[in-house]
């Protein structure tokens, strides 16, 4: 009987957690999920910078870009130097060309897995004992 409660209150203590954690989760997404965008024919450079990576040069660039010709479609700010492809991609959800400029705030993407690997520094190599005896051929 004990062993079942038991078995019942940590099913629920796991459920409770899931729960909690699916939640934080799709909190990390809010500005694409509210559809906040920045109209890059109007925007100034600060609102340009809300992008996810872009700083201020680029957005000095896609204002340059800007005073020639205005941007016809999104996909135009490839045109723009250091907004290749990949980058691109990034920032569709969240760039326009027509219509109000409504992120108002910097938007961090979160780093895949696999670079989060590459940016963390290598474990540390453990050293071996003076006295140990090397293993290899011969021995």
């Amino acid at each position: 009987m004990l062993a079942s409660r038991i078995r019942v209150a940590a099913t629920a203590a796991l459920l409770t957690l899931g729960a909690g954690a699916l939640l934080f989760g799709e909190g990390a997404q809010v500005p694409a999920a509210n559809g906040k965008k920045v109209n890059v024919n109007t925007a100034t450079t600060a609102e340009l910078a809300y992008l996810p990576r872009i700083g201020l040069k680029v957005a000095e660039r896609i204002v340059e870009r800007r005073k020639e010709k205005p941007f016809a479609r999104p996909e135009d700010l490839m045109e723009v130097k250091g907004i290749g492809e990949k980058l691109f991609l990034s920032l569709k959800p969240y760039v326009s060309v027509s219509g109000p400029t409504t992120l108002d705030v910097k938007v961090r993407l979160s780093s895949s897995p696999s670079a989060r690997r590459a940016s963390s520094p290598a474990p540390a190599t453990q050293e071996k004992p003076a006295n140990s005896v090397p293993v290899g051929k011969g021995r």
